[in-house]
């Protein structure tokens, strides 16, 4: 029998399961996506936050996992899609800030103006920051090295290349596709738009 210190290190308390060698290991934390009261995608939680906001009556279970959460008198619904009950107003004029990551997803990991789908993708403002262009979301694209080269600080007028796509923010389906490593197919009803 191995010592649970030397194996499981002291950490925070989380969610614990006896795992064979007789140490309680670490679980991953489960996931559950978030929905408005009108459906809309919000965003995706911890399963004990998700259990709170359906305990307390702010939210409801549309989707429910087979195996329940259990204390030591009772059995709960273990969640897997909630609904808030009253409606949540997300400020369209906040927008999130600008990271690789997210902008390479948005546009598909593929250059905007040839479609490349190249390791060596950049980010390329439309109207260059030396001719006023500022960063935001309709003004950054992703560009392959090649391309973002070729254009250089010229405007698009200037150049022969055109844009693929019309840029816009991302929407709420790609922060919770990146923020999940697997989408669950229960989820994707909820999510319009989900490339499988």
């Amino acid at each position: 029998m191995h010592n649970c210190q030397e194996l499981c290190g002291t950490g925070p308390r989380i969610a614990w399961n006896q795992a064979e060698s007789g140490c309680y290991a670490a679980r991953a934390v489960e996931r559950v996506l978030v929905l408005n009261a009108s459906y809309e995608p919000l965003n995706v939680c911890s399963l004990r936050r998700a259990h709170v906001l359906v305990w307390k009556g702010k939210a409801e279970i549309l989707e429910r996992h087979s195996r329940p959460l259990r204390s030591a008198t009772t059995n709960f619904d273990r969640p897997n899609v909630i609904r808030l009950k009253t409606y949540v107003r997300v400020p369209r004029g906040v927008t999130r800030r600008i990271s690789r990551r997210v902008l390479f997803a948005r546009d598909g990991w593929q250059c905007a103006y040839c479609g490349s789908g190249s390791n060596r993708l950049t980010l390329d403002h439309i109207v260059p920051r030396s001719r006023g262009g500022t960063s935001v979301w309709e003004n950054v694209v992703t560009s392959c090295a090649p391309c973002n080269h070729s254009k250089g600080d010229r405007l698009l007028e200037e150049t022969s290349m055109r844009l693929r796509t019309t840029p816009r923010p991302p929407t709420p389906v790609l922060f919770i596709r990146l923020t999940t490593e697997q989408i669950p197919d229960v989820w994707r009803t909820y999510l319009p738009g989900l490339a499988a």
